[in-house]
């Protein structure tokens, strides 16, 4: 069976291997460089980088048997291209979605912008750790308040610089992070929100709050946008019977 996983995230590695290990023939497109670093060291699984559009989604698609959405829980244009791509190809589709958190003492918000809308009437620094491509949903805000975490990549310095955030506020780093580090950043920058999105565990996200809560930060949590899918297991269990 020729297995598509649209991928970048840990669990879609883990899936790469895990159903390559059961038989399956597995090939992962991922967006960027960065991605595909992440999935070095599998054997026996094609790797392709590169962004595509609908199109060339279709063409990718040809002569794959299932194909497993595990992109980002926040990536809703790309889940909903990959979507339409396998209905307009015929291609069987899979959601693979991490558990969502369950948090308390978090201000959530439904969106960056509503986010940043409630930052406006609060003081203190803020930490970004929400993506280079959240940053213009915090235009509007006084940068040399904002500290933003950023992917050491081209893209996300450029984002930074196109909103206008002072270099000495731009931490390009890449996770995962401890939560001593967290607590480390947090307290150089005197951060007094976080704002982060449910990223669940593999995001890292246990790490963070417990920092925040250390040093007596507040987090302002973006909640993920509404989804449909499966967990791990069962979609390797999916797997299996195709195989059988």
């Amino acid at each position: 069976m020729r297995l598509l996983i649209f991928g970048g995230t840990t669990e879609g590695r883990v899936l790469a291997q895990q159903a390559g290990e059961l038989g399956a023939e597995v090939t992962v497109s991922v967006a960027t460089e960065l991605g595909a670093e992440e999935l070095y060291g599998l054997e026996d699984v094609r790797i392709l980088t590169g962004r595509l559009d609908r199109s060339g989604m279709e063409v990718l698609l040809s002569g794959f048997d299932l194909c497993v959405d595990a992109t980002h829980p926040y990536a809703r244009l790309a889940t909903a291209e990959i979507r339409a791509a396998c209905e307009r190809t015929g291609v069987s589709l899979l959601r693979l979605l991490r558990p969502a958190s369950q948090i308390e003492g978090a201000v959530r918000v439904s969106s960056c912008q509503t986010a940043a809308e409630f930052l406006a009437d609060e003081g203190g620094n803020v930490l970004l750790a929400t993506g280079a491509k959240e940053l213009s949903a915090f235009g509007a805000l006084d940068k040399n308040r904002l500290y933003v975490r950023v992917l050491p990549t081209h893209e996300g310095l450029s984002a930074c610089e196109a909103q206008g955030i002072p270099h000495n506020h731009i931490l390009a780093l890449q996770g995962p992070f401890s939560q001593k580090l967290n607590e480390a950043i947090l307290e150089q920058y005197r951060i007094a929100w976080l704002v982060t999105k449910d990223g669940g565990r593999a995001g890292g996200l246990g790490e963070k709050l417990s920092a925040a809560q250390a040093v007596g930060a507040q987090v302002v949590l973006v909640e993920r946008p509404p989804d449909e899918g499966e967990g791990l297991e069962e979609i390797l269990e999916k797997i299996k019977e195709r195989l059988v």
